[in-house]
């Protein structure tokens, strides 16, 4: 698993943990659950500093994401979304908006991956379909 995996596995935990705790609809609070994490290091090792450029960048654009993770979900409300799924996808739309260093296909693929890997059966096909609409739309959602 290459370094960028694993930063984006440790992300997914802090996002996971702070909706699990509800302290993830203000920034402020996921930034000092972030913070406590940065701070600990754990069996799995200092925490990635790309993992936290993640979650500073889920936090810094939730409100975005979630508005358009929301608006090309079809059928599906954020809150009736599984977690773990909702995580991945605000990841996912982020690195796919955000992050100039990551290539489209790459956050994609990524995302999938952690789909198949932590949830549901139906999880990966619908994180596809959900980020590959958004690699559609993505010249007009950041005019």
């Amino acid at each position: 698993m290459s370094a960028r995996s694993k930063a984006r596995r440790r992300a997914l935990d802090v996002l996971f943990e702070a909706d699990q705790k509800g302290r993830d609809a203000r920034a402020e609070d996921l930034l000092a659950l972030l913070a406590e994490r940065e701070q600990v290091t754990v069996a799995q090792g200092p925490f990635p500093a790309y993992a936290g450029q993640i979650v500073r960048g889920v936090a810094e654009h939730r409100c975005r994401i979630d508005e358009l993770l929301s608006t090309y979900s079809q059928g599906w409300s954020l809150e009736r979304m599984p977690v773990v799924d909702r995580c991945i996808l605000r990841l996912g739309t982020w690195e796919l908006l955000y992050n100039d260093e990551v290539p489209d296909a790459v956050a994609v693929d990524e995302a999938v991956e952690l789909a198949a890997e932590l949830s549901t059966d139906e999880s990966p096909g619908f994180v596809n379909g959900l980020l590959g609409r958004l690699l559609e739309l993505k010249p007009t959602l950041l005019a």
